[in-house]
């Protein structure tokens, strides 16, 4: 004769099997998957007095506000000033190898100020940039160029090829620019130190404002 089983019986077997098979399925918190932590990008401001803050007080560089202004932003980026006053193209070309050396995602380039100012030739600044942006793209690193304008002093056969030197660089290796770094900086003397050529803190606080939405389309958050 076949013994009764309750169904009670049977549905509490069934229940503590299922109970017991949902918790090996289930992972201790410890072993779950955690998101991975953002990758922090390396940006290097490469350059001459601009971009060293030269004619500001000590934290007020562009870079410095750049800093802060990427940090509210949310971005985890590690910004690196490598401006050194009376640079010419010709200076940064024997410092690119050393930029590379950093492995940055995202250089920002400020030369050429320096040149013009002294009259160098034009084709002659033109190509010192095109050395340092091709070293740069060849360690696949992004470019920002920042764009200058020299003063109409210095007379239109020279301002002129000049100030064009930057929007055709920028289309020949499609990069982003930023048409002229001191724009509504240079030329308002509240902005400007002493020396009327470089911006004070409160100028280079703008400077970082023209550069930051060229910025950030090229970092990831």
């Amino acid at each position: 004769m076949r013994r009764h089983v309750p169904a009670i019986f049977i549905r509490s077997k069934a229940g503590i099997l299922a109970a017991l098979l949902a918790g090996c399925s289930t992972l201790p918190a410890s072993a779950q998957h955690k998101p991975s932590a953002p990758r922090t990008q390396t940006v290097v401001c490469f350059g001459d007095s601009l971009t060293a803050g030269y004619g500001a007080a000590p934290g007020t560089s562009y870079p410095d506000f750049l800093r802060k202004a990427l940090e509210a932003a949310s971005y985890h980026a590690t910004i690196l000033n490598q401006g050194i006053s009376g640079n010419t193209t010709k200076d940064g070309v024997s410092r690119v190898a050393n930029i590379i050396a950093e492995h940055p995602s995202l250089v920002l380039l400020e030369f050429g100020a320096n040149d013009g100012l002294r009259g160098q030739p034009v084709d002659g600044i033109q190509r010192n940039l095109v050395t340092m942006i091709e070293a740069l793209q060849h360690a696949h690193i992004k470019v920002l160029l920042l764009g200058m304008q020299l003063p109409p002093n210095l007379g239109p056969d020279y301002v002129k090829p000049f100030d064009a030197m930057y929007p055709a660089l920028a289309a020949r290796y499609k990069l982003r620019l930023v048409p002229f770094l001191l724009k509504d900086v240079y030329g308002h003397d509240e902005l400007m130190s002493a020396d009327s050529m470089h911006p004070n803190g409160a100028g280079y606080a703008q400077v970082a404002r023209n550069v930051l939405p060229f910025v950030e389309p090229l970092l990831e958050k």
